[in-house]
């Protein structure tokens, strides 16, 4: 893929997330993506479903499983607007999602807290030929959370 599809394919996921903001959820989004075709979406909804499980990225997980019915994902990537937390890479890694692509880095809850920071996407905590691509549009990621959490604080 070259790097505009990554842009564009993240424009997408920031959509998503902006209807985790709108929802008054903490804003993440994702999408799934295999033949440059969007095949599933997901936003945070740990809220409206009383589920600390309901990720953007399990929601866009589950939903791609259910489109091309099987349990694997090696030719897909998956487009996440901030850094998994550790719940979603286990559930990326048993997908085997052939690539990640997120924006912002999240120090607090993101997988890279609780794992080697300097690890390589080799040693990180997703299937060993899952490439990872960090930092795609981070700062409208970014912003989007800031904005979230600067809005709950006042």
């Amino acid at each position: 893929m070259l790097p505009h599809d990554d842009i564009y394919f993240m424009q997408h996921a920031l959509k998503e997330a902006q209807l985790a903001f709108d929802a008054e959820e903490v804003p993440v989004g994702a999408v799934v993506v295999i033949n440059n075709k969007i095949i599933s979406r997901g936003h945070n909804q740990v809220e409206r479903l009383n589920d600390p499980t309901a990720h953007a990225e399990i929601i866009a997980l589950t939903s791609a499983f259910n489109y091309i019915g099987a349990k694997y994902l090696p030719d897909a990537t998956l487009y996440v607007t901030v850094e998994p937390c550790l719940m979603c890479c286990g559930a990326l890694y048993w997908s085997k999602t052939g690539r990640i692509v997120y924006g912002a880095s999240d120090e607090k809850n993101g997988y890279r807290r609780f794992t080697d920071p300097a690890a390589t996407y080799e040693s990180a905590p997703f299937h060993p030929k899952t490439e990872i691509v960090r930092g795609v549009m981070s700062a409208e990621c970014a912003w989007l959370m800031q904005s979230f959490f600067r809005a709950r604080r006042k």
